[in-house]
């Protein structure tokens, strides 16, 4: 199969009309656009609410004032440069800063400004840092997307990581598995590499990015095999957007579909208050409430994935929402807060762990690390959203 064509010209989609994209300029100017003729593909343009359409196609909510550049203050972790270190054992690099197409949702829509630099062409910092670091037992390569890379720079990054004794597993960060399965399951290269490092003793997983079921296609099943046969473990996490994933049926078809495919349910996440992503916006109780019932129609191997926010101290597992009452726990915590049950005040439009009433008992605002690092939020300050 022929790999798809990528479009970065609003123009060139005359699915929409001449009228519309005149106004969806404005928002192309300030936030990058980018897709593909394969994932186009599975949108039903007669249908203005299509959730695929939502995902990629840039809306007038964009512009509104809402949310931090970095919402989650990632700014605070970077260690090495592109190199993040928020929790012991784990390490991110920032190895893109390019995708397969663009989320309109993508809580780090920062990296795609041109006055942003977090991604780094040579990972070498960080992957020096983690040398130095025996704590750090799994790396996550992420951006952007890591299978953007070409297979040969991948090579480059992961033949260094397992060098790394302490390095257990090696995580790839993507949603090439939907945008684009052909880059997967067309590459005898990148295959070849998995099958070579994702060995019984030290994994390599795919964190894929799947938010809805009509991205299950036959090609992305084609890839998910591709994948399994290599010896990659493949896990999926995504946000729970309004209007695109919040009934509770598609979310229970999409937990059915991967436990089918054989790919594991690892994250359901609260849409991070990022800016230019006002209209996904759910409360925290719409969203738990959501993720419940699709629970309720799945099997146990669905019902392995876990809501949680992907806070600045850290995830916070919502364990319930009941009577007024948000019952918290931390999953991960960069404090060593592991663990720690909250019970906090829920108000009806609560949407983010700060919209909690107390919440501010649990937790202070982290260092940077790394004080010659000038994040998103320091450096968009005092710019319009």
């Amino acid at each position: 199969m022929a790999q798809p064509k990528y479009i970065m010209n609003i123009d060139k989609l005359t699915q929409i009309p001449e009228e519309e994209r005149e106004k969806l300029k404005q928002i192309t100017n300030k936030f990058v656009f980018r897709v593909n003729d394969y994932y186009l593909n599975l949108i039903d343009w007669n249908n203005p609410n299509d959730p695929i359409r939502k995902l990629v196609i840039p809306n007038e909510g964009e512009l509104e004032e809402y949310g931090r550049w970095d919402a989650s203050d990632e700014d605070t972790n970077y260690a090495a440069p592109g190199c993040q270190h928020k929790y012991a054992t784990t390490a991110l690099l920032i190895v893109s800063e390019v995708c397969g197409a663009y989320c309109r949702y993508c809580f780090r829509k920062r990296l795609f400004r041109n006055d942003i630099k977090e991604a780094m062409a040579d990972v070498q910092p960080g992957i020096d840092y983690i040398r130095e670091h025996p704590e750090i037992n799994n790396v996550l390569l992420t951006g952007g997307d890591s299978l953007i890379l070409a297979t040969k720079k991948l090579r480059g990054i992961i033949e260094q990581l397992r060098e790394i004794p302490h390095v257990k597993i090696i995580r790839l960060g993507s949603k090439m598995p939907v945008f684009n399965p052909m880059r997967i399951y067309e590459d005898e290269e990148l295959l070849k590499l998995i099958s070579e490092y994702s060995t019984p003793e030290q994994r390599i997983y795919v964190m894929a990015h799947i938010n809805h079921p009509v991205e299950i296609t036959e090609e992305a099943k084609k890839g998910f095999d591709a994948l399994h046969k290599a010896g990659a473990i493949v896990v999926n996490q995504t946000p729970v957007l309004k209007g695109i994933n919040d009934d509770p049926e598609v979310l229970a078809e999409l937990l059915d579909k991967l436990s089918w495919a054989g790919v594991t349910p690892y994250y359901f996440f609260i849409n991070r208050p990022v800016a230019g992503n006002n209209d996904f916006v759910l409360t925290l109780e719409e969203a738990y409430n959501a993720v419940e019932a699709a629970k309720a129609k799945t099997s146990g191997l669905g019902k392995r994935v876990r809501l949680s926010m992907s806070h600045t101290s850290g995830k916070i597992e919502i364990l319930a929402i009941e009577d007024g009452k948000a019952y918290l726990k931390y999953h991960q915590s960069r404090d060593n807060e592991y663990g720690k049950f909250m019970v906090l005040d829920c108000p009806e439009d609560a949407a983010w762990f700060d919209d909690l009433p107390g919440n501010e008992q649990y937790w202070t605002k982290p260092k940077k690390k790394l004080e010659s690092f000038v994040g998103a939020n320091e450096k968009i300050s005092g710019q319009p959203v």
